[in-house]
């Protein structure tokens, strides 16, 4: 079957997120009393909606989060986003590269769509994405369930089965292959023996570019909205 929709994460897939992210997470845990480390956050965290991460903190230690925690952890990840947060290396070229091809592109995130619309903003990819953007809100089960790649490729009028993800986070790499999707792995702060069961493991925006070249010989003359 021909691939006809890219579907990309967006916290370290398109905007280099997850190193601020981590590091508000870890200094908030470590507040609230639960000691986290920025590599133990990243690890045991990364690409998690709010509520499963809620949810795994509690089996990890039986105690429940604060009240208050996360509008607290909110306001100081944004205001870390607001400093210093861009796209990732190469993001740019990708998506021109893309509508070189003529193949649509949308972007599935664990984030809020209040979250994904502030990150799609401070990175400038908002007017390149806007009206195709699925925020975890959206379904009932956020990552690593399908539903958020199932409810894109619906929206789309498109075959799961010709979709192609990118995803930096094993919980993603799971929610893709469980839509029955084609799923690429970009190795940032997850190492690539965490991504195996991605269909292949890349490492820079370039190397996709080459990947995606593979995968889309030609434009395709016909895409479906």
């Amino acid at each position: 079957m021909r691939h006809e929709l890219v579907i990309f994460d967006n916290s370290g897939v398109l905007a280099d997120s997850e190193g601020p992210a981590n590091r508000v997470l870890a200094l908030e845990l470590t507040a609230a009393g639960f000691p986290t480390t920025f590599g133990e956050a990243a690890e045991r965290y990364l690409g998690t909606s709010f509520a499963d991460l809620a949810s795994l903190i509690t089996r990890r230690t039986g105690r429940e989060l604060p009240a208050g925690f996360q509008a607290r952890f909110h306001e100081r990840l944004m205001g870390e986003f607001a400093r210093e947060l861009t796209a990732v290396p190469g993001v740019e070229e990708t998506l021109d590269h893309l509508d070189a091809l003529t193949v649509p592109y949308c972007v599935a995130s664990n984030d809020s769509s209040d979250r994904l619309a502030v990150s799609l903003g401070r990175t400038g990819l908002a007017a390149r994405t806007r009206g195709r953007t699925f925020g975890s809100d959206l379904v009932p089960r956020p990552k690593p369930a399908p539903d958020l790649f199932l409810h894109a490729a619906q929206h789309f009028g498109v075959d799961p089965a010709a979709c192609l993800v990118i995803e930096d986070s094993e919980i993603g790499v799971r929610a893709a292959r469980a839509a029955g999707m084609t799923v690429y792995g970009f190795a940032t702060l997850t190492p690539p023996s965490r991504l195996g069961e991605a269909h292949r493991v890349f490492t820079s925006m370039a190397e996709l570019r080459e990947l995606i070249t593979a995968l889309f010989p030609a434009p395709l003359q016909e895409t479906r909205r």
